[in-house]
């Protein structure tokens, strides 16, 4: 088999459908877990916070010790930890007391699902490729497949193998990130930088204006996604009167798909696009989503409104990565690190806030659906900002200034 920069490419594109098994399949689990074993739904939930928790301590970690182990010693060591993760799911909860196995092998796994997310976005704006943001989008698509391919496989093997046997599905899935780690062994990854440049450090990143713009928008991109992709399982079930299962694939997998669809377009003919417009466009778009699934007095229409915001918010999160790897030629690993460290922030702020609201208004979703619309006008302004910003920066008798990060 011959390795070139394709290859790479594959190989990252593999490892966001790894990090989609870390996020999802054990959310599956869930209800096995509390009458296979007996655990409260608060130890449940508690894995939940353990995973993503684990995964934001590595993003800020990476930005540190990658650089210092090499990248393809990271990305590979990644796969491997969380291969080892699923397959001490199906052995530790026998082993030791079935809560702590669980745990221990749920933080096992998101050490190296944390790790895939900092290094593959690097590693593909590295390689040779005619157009990076096309490249960055198409990359991103693929958790949202990944994301559909769990919970589908898994579903369908559950209904006709057993949810007893799913010890045997964790194994399966575990094959994946070792045969990708056994790939990214041998194929080319290429520095992030420059020969004979040197990343910018984290006090360099800090002391930037142009960095901390883009730590809102990435901010403000993770909460944009996550704010209306909690609840869409919710929305389904009350706008098309359907059960839990049935909620489950027509919105939160209706979400994915749209935002997957949303990516794969723009990776496709994006080429043909100026990104700052796109990303402005979108967050129009998904703000005026919120409004309607906040807003409409007709249940169907608030899950319409879901689907439109999967469809919005997908070119924001890997558009913000392009525009950061343009706006900071220099920014190497410890940028990537933080970025990634703002987006997860803002999938967790995004919902709490959405939660929070709704509490204070009586339980009305609505209204902190509502409230939520104030992530996607937000980078909105900072997109306005940063046309502003280049439109002064630009000299006199220059042309106008590419927005295709």
């Amino acid at each position: 088999m011959g390795f070139t920069y394709r290859t790479t490419l594959v190989s990252c594109f593999v490892a966001y459908i790894v990090q989609a098994v870390v996020n999802n399949f054990v959310p599956l689990l869930f209800v096995t877990f509390q009458s296979e074993f007996g655990i409260p739904l608060s130890q449940i939930t508690l894995l939940i916070t353990v995973n993503f928790a684990v995964q934001l301590t590595v993003d800020l970690l990476s930005a540190r010790f990658v650089d210092v182990i090499g990248y393809r010693a990271s990305i590979v060591a990644a796969h491997i930890l969380t291969a080892v993760g699923l397959v001490l799911l199906t052995v530790l909860p026998q082993s030791v007391d079935p809560f702590a196995g669980i745990l221990a092998a749920v933080v096992v796994y998101a050490i190296g699902g944390g790790i895939i997310e900092v290094l593959v976005s690097p590693i593909v704006e590295a390689c040779p490729t005619d157009d990076k943001a096309s490249a960055m989008s198409l990359l991103h698509s693929f958790y949202c497949w990944g994301s559909v391919g769990v919970v589908l496989l898994s579903t369908v093997f559950f209904a006709y193998v057993g949810v007893s046997s799913w010890r045997l599905l964790a194994c399966a899935w575990a094959v994946l990130p070792l045969a990708n780690a056994l790939v990214l062994l041998r194929t080319p990854i290429a520095k992030p930088l420059d020969e004979g440049d040197a990343g910018m450090s984290v006090g360099e990143l800090l002391g930037s204006r142009v960095f901390w713009v883009l730590v809102v928008m990435m901010l403000c991109a993770g909460a944009s996604e996550q704010s209306v992709s909690q609840w869409a399982s919710a929305f389904a079930e009350r706008g098309l009167q359907v059960g839990k299962t049935m909620g489950d694939l027509a919105g939160p997998m209706m979400f994915a798909l749209l935002m997957g669809t949303a990516r794969l377009l723009y990776a496709k003919i994006g080429s043909r696009w100026d990104l700052g417009r796109t990303m402005l466009a979108s967050t129009l778009l998904c703000a005026a989503s919120y409004l309607l699934t906040s807003l409409s007095p007709l249940p169907a229409l608030s899950l319409v409104g879901c689907g439109l915001c999967g469809f919005s918010v997908g070119v924001l999160w890997p558009g913000t990565f392009s525009r950061a790897s343009a706006a900071l030629r220099r920014g190497g690993t410890a940028m990537f690190a933080l970025l990634a460290l703002a987006g997860d922030l803002g999938c967790s702020a995004g919902p709490t806030l959405v939660g929070m609201v709704s509490d204070a208004a009586g339980g009305n979703l609505g209204a902190g659906i509502l409230a939520g619309a104030v992530f996607p006008v937000v980078l909105a302004v900072c997109l306005i900002a940063q046309r502003a910003g280049a439109g002064r920066r630009r000299p006199a008798g220059a042309g106008r200034p590419s927005e295709r990060a």
